[in-house]
C-alpha cells in the first residue's frame, strides 16, 4: 500500500518573518536556512501587502501546447517573468476534472481523497457520487481548509469541492460563491479582484479562481478545432484582466499567481471503438456490471452469494477479456488492457480505495468503449486517459516573489502543488502525497531578498 507522506514545511515561521520586521534578523537565524551564520536574510520589500498572498487560477481542459495555437501575450508575460513546467503539468489518473482539481487542492491521489472519477458508484455501498456536496465523499484536507484551520482567510470561486463544509470551512457566502456556469468569466475575475480593495488586514491570504474554458469547446469539437483556439484567446484575455487589475492596485509584483489546468484533451471518434459485445465468444459482460466505459472501463461483477471466491472469479474475467482483446479478432482490441485494480501499474496510484471497481480497463489514447454497435460515427474531444500520454498534460506557471523569473522546471505531478502553496503562505501542511523537498526546486527562499552582513 502506498503511504501518505506526512510533511512539515522547513520554514514554518515564514509568515512571522514577513510580518514582524522588527524580529526579522532573529527569525532568519533560526529558520533552518542553509546560509552562513554570519549573514541574515531580509524579507522582500512589500509596498502594499504585509503578507504573502496566493491567487491560483485553473483553466479547465487547457492542454499543454494550447498556448502555441494563437497569440497569448498575457500568459507569455507570466511565463517570461515566472517559473514554468517546461513540458507541462502532469495530472493524476484518471485525468478528469473533479479528481484533478481535488488533488491540486489536497496534494492527494484520488484513491486517498476519495473523488475517484467525476461520477461513480461505490462498489461496496452502492451509493452514487455525481459531483455532490455530501462531506462523506470528500476526504483529505484541501488548501482552503488548511488556511481556515490556521486562522487565515481563503476565497474560492467555483473550485470543485470548495462548497463542501469541512472543519473550520463552511463555504462562507461572501467568500465562496456557489457554482453557476452562467456567470461570465470577466465577472468572476472582477469579483476576485475586488477582494484586493479591502483594507490590507482583510485581504484574503489565498484565492482560487476557476474557468470552465477551454474544456467545453474541447469536448464539443476536439482540441484542433478553431473554436478551441478562440476559447484559448478568451482565457488569455481574462488573464490579462487579472494582470491589469493587480497592476492598477500596484500589487502585481507582490501577489503570487499560479496559473494551471487540470488535464489535457484528445480527439476521439466512434470509428475508434472497442465493443464489449465483440468479446462474447470468450466471455459475456452484462451491461449492469459496467460502471463506466471510457476513458476508464470500470467493471464490478455481480456474483451471487453462492460464489465463495469472488476475487478468483474476477481474475478469470480479466484473463478471458485480455485473451479476447489480444486475439486479433476484436476490433481495436489490442488498445484496451484489463486489470484487477490491485494489479494496475503502481505509477497510477489507483488501487487503495474501496470506491474503485475491482476490474479496471486502461483504454488507449483517443479510443472509446461501447457495449453495442450503434451506427453512430462522430468525433469530439475527451480526457480521462492514462496520465502518461502527453495529450493529457496541462500547464503550470508560477509568477510572484517566490518564483524565479524565466525559470523552467521539469514536468511534475499536480499533487506537489499543495506543499508549494503551503510553503508560500507559511502554513502547516496536512498529510499528503507530495514531497516537502519539491518546494526547494520551484521556489526561491524569499523571493526578491537581499543578503547583508
Amino acid at each position: 500500500m502506498a503511504k501518505i507522506k506526512h510533511v512539515l514545511s522547513p520554514k514554518l515561521f515564514l509568515t512571522l518573518l514577513l510580518t514582524v520586521a522588527a524580529t526579522a534578523a532573529a527569525a532568519a537565524a533560526t529558520n533552518g536556512l542553509d546560509s552562513p551564520s554570519s549573514k541574515i536574510r531580509r524579507p522582500w520589500p512589500f509596498k502594499k501587502l504585509n503578507k504573502p498572498v496566493v491567487l491560483m487560477i485553473s483553466c479547465d481542459g487547457f492542454r499543454f501546447g494550447y498556448q502555441f495555437k494563437t497569440d497569448t501575450p498575457n500568459i507569455d508575460l507570466l511565463i517570461s517573468e515566472g517559473t514554468e513546467a517546461k513540458s507541462g503539468l502532469i495530472p493524476v489518473f484518471p485525468t478528469m476534472t473533479f479528481p484533478n482539481h481535488y488533488s491540486i487542492a489536497t496534494g492527494l491521489y484520488p484513491a486517498y481523497h476519495g473523488i475517484i472519477m467525476n461520477s461513480f458508484t461505490d462498489p461496496v455501498t452502492g451509493d452514487k457520487f455525481n459531483k455532490g456536496l455530501d462531506p462523506k465523499w470528500w476526504l483529505g484536507e484541501p488548501l482552503w481548509v488548511t488556511a481556515a484551520n490556521q486562522g487565515r482567510k481563503a476565497v474560492t470561486y467555483f473550485w470543485p469541492g470548495s462548497e463542501v463544509p469541512k472543519d473550520s470551512w463552511t463555504c462562507p457566502k461572501e467568500y465562496c460563491p456557489h457554482f453557476n456556469l452562467s456567470v461570465p468569466l470577466h465577472e468572476r475575475v472582477d469579483t476576485v479582484l475586488s477582494y484586493f480593495d479591502l483594507p490590507v488586514s482583510e485581504i484574503p491570504d489565498f484565492l482560487m479562481l476557476y474557468f470552465d474554458e477551454p474544456d467545453k469547446e474541447g469536448h464539443d469539437y476536439g482540441p484542433d478545432d478553431p473554436r478551441v483556439t478562440a476559447a484559448v484567446s478568451k482565457v488569455d484575455t481574462m488573464i490579462g484582466r487579472v494582470i491589469e487589475g493587480l497592476k492598477k492596485r500596484e500589487i502585481f509584483d507582490e501577489v503570487h499567481i499560479i496559473l494551471l489546468g487540470d488535464h489535457g484533451m484528445v480527439t476521439n471518434c466512434d470509428l475508434k471503438t472497442i465493443y464489449i459485445e465483440d468479446l462474447a465468444d470468450w466471455i459475456k459482460i452484462p451491461a449492469d456490471w459496467i460502471y463506466a466505459y471510457s476513458p476508464v472501463l470500470a467493471i464490478n461483477p455481480k456474483w451471487g452469494d453462492d460464489v465463495e471466491n469472488p476475487g478468483e472469479k474476477n481474475a478469470e474475467v480479466v484473463a478471458k477479456m485480455n485473451e479476447a482483446l489480444s486475439s486479433g479478432k476484436v476490433e481495436n482490441g489490442e488498445l484496451l488492457q484489463v486489470y484487477l485494480k490491485e494489479k494496475l501499474p503502481e505509477r497510477l496510484h489507483y488501487s487503495e480505495s474501496s470506491r474503485i471497481a475491482p476490474i479496471i480497463g486502461m483504454v488507449g489514447e483517443g479510443l472509446v468503449v461501447r457495449q453495442n454497435r450503434t451506427g453512430v460515427h462522430e468525433c469530439y474531444g475527451d480526457h480521462g486517459y492514462d496520465n502518461k500520454y502527453f495529450s493529457m498534460r496541462s500547464i503550470f506557471v508560477g509568477h510572484g516573489p517566490r518564483f524565479r523569473s524565466g525559470k523552467k522546471v521539469p514536468s511534475f505531478e499536480n499533487v506537489q502543488i499543495y506543499n508549494v502553496v503551503a510553503e508560500i503562505l507559511g502554513l502547516r501542511p496536512a498529510s499528503n502525497n507530495g514531497s516537502s523537498l519539491f518546494t526547494r526546486n520551484i521556489l526561491s527562499p524569499f523571493g526578491t531578498t537581499g543578503e547583508v552582513e
